[in-house]
């Protein structure tokens, strides 16, 4: 950077033989290096901090996530089955485990939907205009909704646009088939769902005028029998008639017997332990390595001392100890052989939940992974989810420490801002001064050549 005061050098052409330049950059740079350093330093350590928090949050969210995706699937939650899924088939619902399986089921009856269609008006298409007026939709409840025909919809698509785009739960298409274009309504499914149509022209010539109305098919609901319960239901889903199980009717056949089933978990639990000490253990090292103490502030981990990493380790090391079961010989992961060691992982005692497995293997199951998760029985996923949640929350201090290393580090970037900008002036100060002493000097010399000259006169003249 070229100051004003090195110009003022520059012009002056330097007269005291120093280099001042290269004085003011040794100065400036023996002022700023050390607190640039400090500065610099701390910034370094900082943003290790946040980006060890970060690295540390979301290692336990992954492991938190793996662990749910793995228990919620069928290899340790067991598959449903219908023997029949021509007649119905059954999914998993998110959120628990289907009770009461197996269970017989009947299919008397689908649901089904009011359907209505036009004559075909030959040589039609989608575009054809149809004419202006109005078209009313009335429900089972005697609502009515009126679809006004102009100039913008008067075709077969632009009715059934305005139809759909009505959202009263009737749908509109235009068919075109050999014999010419036809307008096919159908509202939804079940016995509260009827609606009736009728158009009303302008032109008693146009098409609207001259639309009837067929009825192809009528609403009806669905009628099954469960576990020889009769029930009604006005969509051929059904959700809530077994918990966490949907039921998706596809034929009726009275008479035949469909049964719905779950089959029992493959994989073991022994195994999934093992995975999950080993999964926590990876976790846990790496949080001791970030919070490990040093000789000095060089060794020692980055985390040290960090207030929301010890309290993760605490909440985390208290998993073993936490009630996963309200009831039953097994409550927690200590009870079937999971322990805590002094430096926070995990031991597994194999023999002591072989033995847990052999005496109550539904206990030890239903612990780890109940079929209905509940505030009192959790299960490991669930805590998991709890303990994540309470180490993340937005007021704890886990996220307090990110706030304020966040902050610490806006701060750092502003003071090596004011620094640069306090240097700059100060090396302005130091130019303007040698800049100053240059001329002064720069006079002395002239005044001492001066009197040299007047001396050397007189000495000649006295000679």
């Amino acid at each position: 950077m070229t100051s004003v005061g090195s110009s003022i050098l520059t012009a002056l052409n330097a007269g005291s033989g120093i280099d001042t330049s290269a004085l003011v950059t040794s100065l400036v740079s023996a002022t700023r290096e050390p607190k640039q350093t400090a500065i610099t330093s701390q910034q370094s350590l900082n943003s290790s901090r946040i980006s060890a928090l970060a690295s540390a949050i979301s290692s336990l969210d992954t492991f938190a996530d793996a662990l749910t995706e793995v228990l919620s699937g069928a290899d340790y939650t067991g598959a449903v089955a219908s023997n029949d899924a021509s007649i119905a088939s059954v999914s998993l619902l998110s959120g628990g485990s289907p009770a009461g399986l197996p269970a017989q089921l009947t299919v008397d009856q689908l649901a089904s939907a009011r359907v209505y269609s036009t004559g075909a008006t030959s040589g039609a298409t989608g575009s054809t205009v149809i004419g202006t007026g109005s078209f009313t939709l009335t429900n089972a409840a005697g609502e009515d909704t009126v679809i006004t025909l102009d100039s913008s919809n008067n075709s077969f698509a632009g009715l059934a646009a305005a139809i759909n785009a009505a959202n009263t739960g009737v749908t509109a298409r235009v068919v075109i088939d050999t014999q010419g274009a036809r307008l096919v309504f159908k509202g939804e499914t079940g016995a509260d769902n009827d609606f009736t149509i009728s158009a009303s022209a302008d032109d008693s010539g146009s098409i609207l005028g001259g639309m009837s109305f067929t009825s192809s098919s009528a609403p009806l609901n669905a009628k099954v029998t469960l576990d020889g319960v009769a029930y009604e239901y006005a969509s051929n889903t059904i959700d809530d008639a077994i918990p966490y199980l949907r039921i998706d009717l596809n034929k009726a056949s009275p008479g035949t017997t469909v049964t719905l089933s779950m089959s029992q978990p493959t994989a073991g639990l022994s195994d999934l332990l093992k995975e999950f000490v080993d999964a926590y253990n990876t976790l846990m090292k790496a949080l001791n390595t970030a919070t490990a103490t040093g000789a000095d502030s060089s060794s020692a981990g980055v985390l040290n001392g960090v207030a929301g990493v010890r309290d993760m380790k605490r909440q985390l090391a208290a998993i073993t100890s936490t009630q996963l079961a309200a009831t039953g010989t097994y409550k927690t992961l200590a009870d079937i052989g999971v322990s805590t060691n002094r430096d926070g992982t995990l031991t597994l005692d194999t023999a002591r939940l072989a033995s847990a497995m052999e005496a109550d293997p539904e206990g030890v199951t239903n612990m780890v992974n109940p079929k209905v998760s509940t505030t009192a029985s959790p299960g490991l996923s669930a805590l998991m989810d709890t303990v994540r949640d309470n180490i993340e929350q937005e007021d704890g201090p886990l996220k307090t420490a990110q706030a304020r290393y966040d902050a610490q580090a806006e701060e750092f970037t502003k003071q090596l801002e004011d620094l640069d900008e306090k240097m700059t002036n100060y090396e302005e100060h130091l130019t303007k001064i040698y800049a100053a002493m240059e001329t002064r000097l720069s006079a002395l010399k002239a005044t001492q050549s001066y009197l040299e000259q007047q001396i050397e006169v007189w000495n000649n003249s006295d000679s």
